[in-house]
């Protein structure tokens, strides 16, 4: 059970209508999700499967999204560890932060993988009640983001604590990155067919510090799960890609942000698996007519491409969709684009 244009997506094959799914397309924009947090909490969202579920299959059932991902939160890899995790409106509150003293303390990895069940378990409801015709991932946190989630707080500002602190992230992912595998294999267990690492902190480093930092341990997860493990990055440039392993098929695919043109990353990951992105999530918040004419230019470039030339192509967007997002100008990409390549 699976989309063929996200298969076909996968294997690199030519094919004219590229699939197309969203990151944050399960979120507050969305009256089925508005609806179901006025009756539930943002955990009992992500940790009671039956309810994980619902929240994964709105926006597909609505969008008609080629694919659907598990609804959860990438910190709780942290809090699996033993790390006090809360949400609230003004969003997630880490209780302590990562340091040699807080490593000595976590959870040893068997307690903690049973603290990530929910996913598996979630995954299993969400892919029971999913169409056929529709593929079904996961993901998990990047070690770099959760180490400076860890760090600060947040993935906002100069990150410096983060930045200086080698000698504790390379010790953090000695604890972090054994979990990571492990969460993946849940969630392939559980029915994804691939997991995605997000790392929406990694564009703050230097092409040099990427290299030493996030490659390594990205690798280290995505070796242990050949052709289930795909990368995506925020603020990241081509430089931070060049003569790595991001060019080869250690991954499934790669998505990047906004900032890339998406012309030229399809060429420079042409043998990495997929390409997902990425429309300027922003641009969905104009008015219909606006918004018709930026997609109208956003598509045209990728338009005047051969199959060939676009083979591996997942649409999406830059980021996550963001709250304020008219639902109609999300029905209207869908229908565009599909009407664009047919």
């Amino acid at each position: 059970m699976s989309n063929e244009r996200f298969q076909n997506a996968l294997k690199g094959a030519p094919q004219r209508v590229p699939p197309i799914w969203l990151m944050r397309q399960a979120g507050r924009y969305h009256r089925h999700y508005q609806r179901l947090r006025r009756e539930h909490s943002f955990v009992d969202l992500c940790k009671k499967p039956a309810l994980s579920a619902e929240a994964a299959l709105g926006p597909v059932d609505d969008f008609d999204f080629d694919v659907a991902i598990l609804f959860s939160d990438l910190l709780f890899p942290l809090e699996a560890l033993g790390l006090p995790l809360s949400y609230s409106d003004a969003g997630p509150d880490l209780g302590a932060r990562v340091s040699f003293e807080t490593l000595s303390q976590l959870s040893p990895l068997e307690e903690a993988l049973e603290r990530l069940a929910f996913q598996k378990e979630a995954l299993r409801e969400t892919r029971r009640r999913l169409p056929a015709d529709k593929s079904l991932v996961g993901f998990v946190g990047g070690p770099w983001t959760l180490f400076v989630y860890g760090v600060h707080g947040s993935h906002q500002g100069n990150l410096i604590e983060a930045k200086r602190g080698e000698e504790l992230y390379r010790a953090f992912c000695e604890r972090l990155v054994p979990l990571l595998v492990e969460n993946v294999r849940l969630q392939v267990e559980g029915g994804a067919e691939l997991v995605l690492i997000f790392d929406t902190a990694a564009g703050e480093l230097s092409p040099d510090l990427f290299r030493r930092r996030v490659a390594p341990a990205v690798a280290g997860i995505a070796a242990a799960h050949p052709g289930k493990v795909a990368y995506y990055s925020r603020g990241t440039q081509p430089a931070h890609f060049r003569d790595s392993f991001f060019q080869s098929r250690a991954l499934a695919g790669v998505g990047v942000d906004s900032r890339w043109d998406m012309v030229e990353a399809l060429a420079l990951f042409r043998s990495a698996g997929f390409v997902q992105g990425n429309f300027d999530q922003a641009l969905l918040l104009l008015p219909p007519l606006a918004f018709e004419r930026e997609l109208r230019a956003y598509l045209e470039p990728l338009k005047r491409l051969s199959p060939e030339e676009r083979a591996g192509w997942v649409c999406g967007l830059g980021h996550g969709v963001l709250p304020e997002t008219p639902e109609d100008n999300v029905r209207a990409l869908v229908r565009a684009v599909r009407e664009t390549f047919a």
